[in-house]
């Protein structure tokens, strides 16, 4: 029954009630002085207007429940849709922690508009190199949750207005996220920002495909399976103030087992990423030729090989990477490749913070360019 038809109902059962109500008080009344006085009283009437006025009660309050809007008949206090809680404001990262995944309404057809992006909540785990470290759990493509991690350089914080560049760090380990293995990475990323060599970046690392002992060298002869797809972009520039997905606000960049990753993506879509960094890799040249002749003709992929002095493989494996690509097939032919082998250091650890300072500074430059 349409709401509009309770109403009167509604309303007459709550002035029978009333009436009942205070007839029955009355007569308690009569009866309490009687009783006083020593008088003979029938309780009869009182009774029946007393029972009276609970049923005109009981239906009052069952036919408010069907009346009141937003709730149904035997739902009191069930809402009849639940709506997922609006984003966190991006100028307000870091947030608490949220469950990974909102509740979101089905769409009402097999040709309505796609579900709204997974919205994330990002927790505090560190401040390493004077930054913030973030993680949340995010849907994976297969449904499964996956560990992101979000590094928000110091600016990040002072700089309230600025939306940031996007470096996303690639791991070569399954189920990890490249930072676990080398927490010293962004180190490197700052230490590019406080030379004046590139411009603060916000840094994504999320967890390796899993599934295989090298993730990458399956990345490498299908990229569609990088670990940052459409969904993961789709929450990092909700929770976070990032530039959009593009040549002029994302780059990428892997490290040593990550390296492949890196050189994949940044070959496969030349028109999301601006330029992709490899640093001390080894690659399926074959493998990363048809990813780079099967881009996005409108594109061209800019990549940088780095590998250190005294890595004459790591440095082989640039070099054969490059010629790969230069002898290839559409796309792949036109990529802008560059290597730089002249890093050395006394230690391994100093020689990877300056190739991360070298590939930081070639993400910024380039970015700068297509942007």
């Amino acid at each position: 029954m349409p709401r509009s038809l309770l109403v009167v109902p509604l309303l007459a059962a709550a002035v029978a009630a009333l009436r009942l109500g205070r007839s029955a008080l009355v007569r308690w009344r009569d009866v309490r002085a009687a009783r006083t006085y020593g008088l003979p009283v029938e309780q009869r009437p009182l009774l029946l207007r007393a029972a009276g006025a609970v049923v005109c009660l009981a239906c009052t309050a069952a036919l408010a429940v069907a009346v009141v809007p937003g709730r149904v008949p035997g739902g009191w206090g069930r809402p009849q849709a639940v709506r997922a809680e609006a984003a966190p404001s991006p100028a307000r990262a870091p947030v608490a922690a949220a469950p990974a995944a909102a509740v979101s309404e089905p769409p009402s057809s097999a040709s309505a508009q796609p579900l709204p992006p997974v919205v994330t909540a990002f927790t505090p785990i560190g401040h390493p190199a004077e930054g913030d470290l973030m993680e949340a759990q995010v849907a994976g493509p297969d449904g499964r949750p996956r560990t992101v991690r979000v590094w928000l350089p110091s600016q990040y914080r002072t700089d309230q207005q600025t939306r940031f560049p996007v470096i996303v760090l690639h791991s070569g380990t399954p189920r990890k996220t490249a930072d676990a293995e080398l927490p010293d990475v962004f180190d490197g990323v700052a230490s590019a920002v406080k030379l004046g060599r590139a411009r603060p970046f916000v840094v994504v690392a999320p967890e390796a495909p899993s599934g295989t002992e090298h993730p990458c060298d399956l990345v490498a002869a299908a990229p569609q399976a990088v670990a940052d797809d459409n969904a993961l972009r789709s929450v990092v520039n909700g929770a976070f103030r990032t530039l959009p997905a593009g040549p002029g606000g994302w780059g990428v960049l892997g490290i040593e087992s990550g390296a492949p990753c890196a050189a994949a993506a940044g070959l496969a879509r030349p028109d999301l990423y601006g330029a992709a960094a490899a640093v001390s890799g080894r690659y399926d040249t074959a493998a990363l030729a048809e990813t780079g002749a099967e881009a996005p003709v409108d594109a061209s992929a800019r990549l940088l090989l780095a590998a250190a002095k005294a890595d004459g493989a790591g440095v082989g494996a640039a070099r054969g990477l490059q010629a790969a690509l230069h002898g290839g097939k559409g796309p792949a032919a036109r990529a802008e490749v560059k290597v730089s082998d002249i890093v050395q250091d006394y230690t391994h650890e100093r020689e990877r913070l300056r190739l991360v300072r070298v590939a930081v500074q070639y993400l910024a430059e380039s970015l700068a360019k297509a942007g």
